[in-house]
């Protein structure tokens, strides 16, 4: 096995090994008004939307993961087969070791053999230059592509980058491929300033991944002689993050610290196009099987359209309209924010 594939196992192992169920994070800080008297049915179909031009069942997808190892050939199988039962989109981890081991392919195409009419992304690290990522992601038949921004977990992996001058390459892959590019962060968050220069370049949508989920720095140090705990607390709560996001005007991804339906809930009341879930998925699938990760998929989507119908809400579009309130800290983050100079026009009232 090569350096890239064993550290690609070393952070599925320690995915698991870290993994809390219900973890806390900022969506408990996070609560929303809910009519007592809602007027409203449920209907699965309500669900049903659009990403990519092809239909899924709901608004939220199972997140990049993994690819480029031998147990990420039957983890990328199973999400494949589940995606295609239940309508829902796929990201595919990291393919950006096909540039130096392209024998890794079949453990990424896999996914699409087994659902090849549904929503598959492929994902790649920033430094990837555009005529691989093209021949990646045609490989794949990719609808969509994510470019992960890293520089935490770069920095924390003992063998990882030192050069994040990324710039000059992200607006080449902009130039030159023509599918949708989705900019993603690993669980430490997107912030105001970075959406705005690449919003300048013509990225048009972010997956926020912020802190509340896996933590990659958590896993690097685990594998690094050095102590680098320090690394573990520099993300970007996801609330805070999507929040932010969103005074940029740009469509946002939320994901990050993702548990259950309410998560999802929430994430599209913040103005989340879509809602991206990865480690709670993963670990149903590695303890309990892929029937088990099915039917939790299905009930996600049954319970979704339960919390619709409890908060009255009878189409997507509405749930930004509902009304919020934070618990401390969030709310005491979101009120520097607000102080700031720089954000002063950004936030001109406290309804956010």
């Amino acid at each position: 096995m090569s350096i890239r594939s064993q550290r690609k196992e070393d952070h599925l192992a320690l995915a698991g090994q870290f993994y809390k169920t219900n973890k806390p994070n900022s969506f408990d800080q996070m609560h929303l008004l809910r009519p007592a008297l809602p007027e409203t049915k449920v209907k699965l179909e309500q669900l049903t939307t659009v990403m990519f031009g092809k239909k899924v069942a709901a608004p939220f997808f199972i997140n990049a993961m993994t690819g480029g190892a031998d147990k990420a050939y039957a983890i990328n199988q199973a999400f494949g087969k589940i995606a295609a039962k239940t309508q829902i989109a796929l990201a595919l981890g990291s393919a950006s070791i096909l540039t130096k081991e392209p024998e890794a392919l079949t453990s990424f195409l896999v996914a699409r053999e087994e659902d090849p009419t549904g929503v598959v992304i492929a994902n790649l690290n920033a430094k990837t230059k555009a005529d691989s990522a093209q021949k990646i992601v045609r490989a794949l038949e990719a609808d969509a592509l994510q470019i992960h921004l890293n520089s935490v977990q770069e920095i924390a992996m003992p063998e990882g980058e030192r050069d994040f001058t990324w710039l000059t390459n992200l607006q080449d892959l902009r130039q030159k491929l023509t599918i949708p590019i989705i900019i993603k962060e690993v669980g430490f968050g997107l912030d105001p300033t970075t959406i705005r220069l690449l919003k300048s370049e013509g990225f048009t949508l972010f997956d926020i991944a912020g802190s509340g989920g896996t933590n990659f720095a958590q896993i690097e140090n685990a594998r690094n002689e050095r102590d680098l705990s320090y690394l573990e607390d520099l993300g970007l709560p996801t609330v805070l993050a999507t929040i932010l996001a969103k005074k940029e005007q740009v469509e946002v991804i939320v994901s990050g610290g993702v548990r259950q339906p309410l998560d999802v809930f929430k994430g599209l009341a913040l103005g989340g196009k879509y809602i991206g879930v990865a480690n709670v998925f993963l670990q149903a699938l590695e303890q309990k099987g892929a029937n088990f990760l099915l039917q939790m998929i299905k009930n996600w989507q049954e319970e979704l359209a339960y919390l619709l119908a409890l908060y009255g809400i009878s189409d997507l579009k509405q749930i930004t309209k509902l009304k919020k309130y934070y618990d401390e800290p969030l709310y005491s983050w979101l009120q520097q924010f607000k102080q700031k100079n720089s954000f002063k026009s950004e936030f001109p009232k406290l309804d956010y």
